[in-house]
């Protein structure tokens, strides 16, 4: 009996023991779902993630992003490394407002294959206002925590902060 595609690339790489999964990221009454220890271990180390938005005839942009988790939506910041732009004139501003579906993919590579995972993440996109003071510092305060650079100055106080609400969570690999 031949074996699934599936099973024969599993069978390359020696990965027949990861999982693969997709997860919606709520369910009917709106609560998100669970991400286990494991994955939110993973999330908490993780150094990067890849920012993906659409721009107005749904070209996709990519940027690597700093990001924070707080259980259950993701934030990233327009920090202070230097831009050809204003953040409000920056393309992944300009793209949440005109259509806030995003992707956010949070991922590790390493040489040794059976080490790899990453965490898939779709959702919409908001800039939080500044008027939502508590949740702001709450998020700089994060994003301080997490990342140096942004504790000895590159986040500013008043930084554009992108709050990413999932809607499906697909992850693959040994958590």
């Amino acid at each position: 009996m031949r074996a699934s595609l599936f099973d024969r690339a599993i069978d390359l790489v020696g990965h027949r023991n990861l999982r693969f999964r997709s997860v919606p990221g709520l369910d009917m009454e709106r609560r998100p779902y669970q991400i286990s220890s494991s994955i939110r271990t993973k999330l908490a180390k993780a150094r990067v993630a890849r920012f993906a938005t659409l721009d107005a005839e749904s070209r996709p942009h990519l940027v690597p992003v700093c990001f924070a988790y707080d259980g259950s939506v993701f934030y990233t910041a327009i920090d202070k490394k230097q831009k050809r732009l204003v953040p409000e004139k920056l393309a992944r501003v300009r793209h949440i407002k005109a259509r806030p579906r995003v992707a956010l993919l949070i991922d590790e590579y390493y040489e040794e294959w059976t080490r790899l995972w990453y965490v898939l993440v779709r959702g919409t996109a908001k800039l939080i206002p500044k008027s939502a003071t508590k949740e702001r510092n709450k998020v700089i305060r994060q994003l301080r925590k997490k990342y140096p650079q942004y504790a000895a100055g590159m986040l500013s106080d008043d930084a554009p902060i992108i709050r990413i609400t999932p809607q499906r969570i697909a992850f693959w690999g040994k958590f």
